[in-house]
């Protein structure tokens, strides 16, 4: 995976690339998700220019470009480092696709602004009139009313919400992830109309509703996320369920809220699994293996998860319900075993927030310290094997399914403390092997 742009860095590129177009004779702006967060005093790293050159000019005028999208008027310039997007004001046809327009015409600004999903996001900036400004927001054009929506922290649709829905039905997780991260409030009209149409998600692909939750799950404010999604009723047209419509309406992503605390406490980054693990738990998932299974398996199709992805939530929500309802029971060879699994710390986080959540009995931190007292006793959490197959071998043992019984066997008393040698090991591989 690449390095993030600088936000410095990108910025000036694509300053230089208005500047570039505007020396040519041509209008051009910063545009979209850029100039709202520096609106909001963040600093992207993802800059995007808007202008009213057509696509082969854009290419005339930069030396490095990319055809990204040029039937939509997108060219991708690389200058100094960077890559930015590059496009032609337009205005949009119908989506008989419910995806992409079928016809565009090249426009100007207040067609443009006029045609993106939300106020907040169709808005333009002026960089060479802000560059030596303490603020940027006197250099906003702003032709649909976003500035103000900005400063009240409102998501509203452009225009008409419903023709924005049936436009992209997408948009409706957009206004979800958007009002969840920046601490909006979602304008009731949008919020009418994406309800209305809730159901029209499912014809959206599988791909882009599942980058979407993936983008709203690893982010700090999943839970926020999550409860708008069900208060939309999003979350079954999202996840193919048939059940009855609203059933999580007003319940609580309590995991999900306690999850990035619980983690940034242990030093822990949650996995994209785990995140989707705490949601399964807030929706009442049962953590036995018949039921993660089937969860699993309904959520990777809904989704698309990755095998990666895919076997984390199996194995957090696994390791979850274990650590919960067996850990104590364990013994000190199946402690280490457990404190040993790849999964183990994700699962505890999960562990702590689901308890914290919940208001139960805390256990978490008991295993917590039960852990750390392992880890300081010889022979640690995972120390390497005494004797190895081969050992076995050796000891003329033919291989077969006793192999691993043997090698466990031997491998609970080196864990246990009972051997602490490569001689007693094997003494008692010989043993068992009788």
């Amino acid at each position: 995976m690449g390095r993030a742009p600088d936000p410095v860095q990108a910025r000036a590129a694509a300053t230089a690339i208005v500047s570039r177009l505007r020396e040519a004779g041509h209008v051009a702006y910063f545009a979209g998700g850029c100039v709202r967060d520096e609106l909001l005093g963040m600093h992207p790293t993802d800059y995007d220019v808007a202008t009213d050159a057509p696509p082969q000019r854009i290419k005339e005028l930069f030396p490095r470009t990319a055809e990204v999208g040029v039937a939509f008027g997108v060219v991708l310039v690389h200058l100094h480092g960077c890559s930015v997007e590059v496009a032609t004001f337009r205005s949009e046809g119908a989506y008989s696709d419910a995806r992409r327009p079928d016809v565009v015409h090249f426009s100007d600004p207040p067609t443009d602004a006029a045609r993106r999903d939300f106020t907040i996001n169709a808005l333009f900036l002026d960089p060479l009139a802000s560059k030596d400004s303490a603020t940027v927001e006197g250099h906003v054009v702003d032709y649909v009313g976003g500035l103000a929506d900005l400063r009240a922290g409102i998501v509203r649709a452009v225009g008409d919400p419903d023709t924005r829905l049936a436009e992209d039905h997408l948009r409706a997780l957009r206004a979800v992830r958007f009002t969840a991260r920046l601490g909006f409030s979602l304008d009731p009209g949008t919020a009418a109309a994406i309800r209305r149409h809730a159901m029209e998600l499912r014809g959206v692909s599988r791909e882009r509703i599942g980058e979407e939750i993936r983008r709203m799950l690893t982010h700090p404010t999943r839970g926020a996320a999550v409860e708008l999604l069900q208060e939309l009723g999003l979350d079954a047209p999202v996840l193919m369920e048939t059940g009855e419509a609203g059933v999580h309406k007003y319940m609580l992503a309590r995991t999900l809220h306690a999850l990035g605390p619980q983690a940034e406490a242990r030093g822990v980054t949650p996995w994209y699994g785990t995140s989707l693990a705490a949601w399964a738990l807030d929706r009442g998932t049962q953590t036995d293996p018949a039921s993660v299974k089937s969860l699993v398996g309904s959520w990777r199709k809904a989704l698309m998860l990755s095998n990666d992805e895919r076997d984390d939530l199996n194995d957090v929500l696994l390791g979850f319900g274990y650590l919960r309802d067996q850990w104590a029971g364990l013994g000190v060879a199946g402690q280490r075993r457990a404190a040993a699994q790849r999964w183990f710390e994700q699962a505890l986080v999960l562990l702590g927030a689901w308890e914290r959540g919940q208001g139960r009995e805390m256990v978490e931190p008991s295993i917590t310290a039960r852990v750390a007292e392992l880890a300081a006793q010889p022979p640690g959490i995972a120390p390497a094997p005494l004797i190895t197959g081969d050992d076995l071998v050796a000891l003329g043992l033919r291989p077969g399914p006793r192999f691993k019984e043997i090698l466990d066997r031997v491998y609970d008393a080196q864990l246990e403390g009972r051997i602490t040698t490569r001689t007693a090991a094997l003494e008692l591989a010989r043993g068992l092997g009788v």
